[in-house]
């Protein structure tokens, strides 16, 4: 599929591809670069990860309380 690089290197991802991955309008899109190559991946939300793996679930939670641990630990130590 080919796009055309818009002023300030905007692109516009094609309609059939936003549908098929769910992106809307603030959909957060990782970008990676591996050699000539440019990668966009469509970053999974804690929204979408519920309901589909209750395990995934977990361990994102308990990630998210960890890092608010250390944000908590942070801030008191100032």
């Amino acid at each position: 599929m080919e796009v055309k690089v818009h002023k300030k290197g905007i692109i516009v991802i094609p309609v059939e591809v936003r549908r098929r991955l769910n992106i809307k309008e603030g959909s957060v899109i990782e970008l990676e670069v591996e050699g000539d190559k440019i990668i966009l991946k469509r970053k999974m939300t804690l929204l979408d990860a519920y309901g589909i793996d209750k395990e995934m679930g977990n361990s994102a939670v308990k990630e998210l309380e960890k890092l608010r641990k250390e944000e908590v630990e942070k801030e008191n130590s100032v």
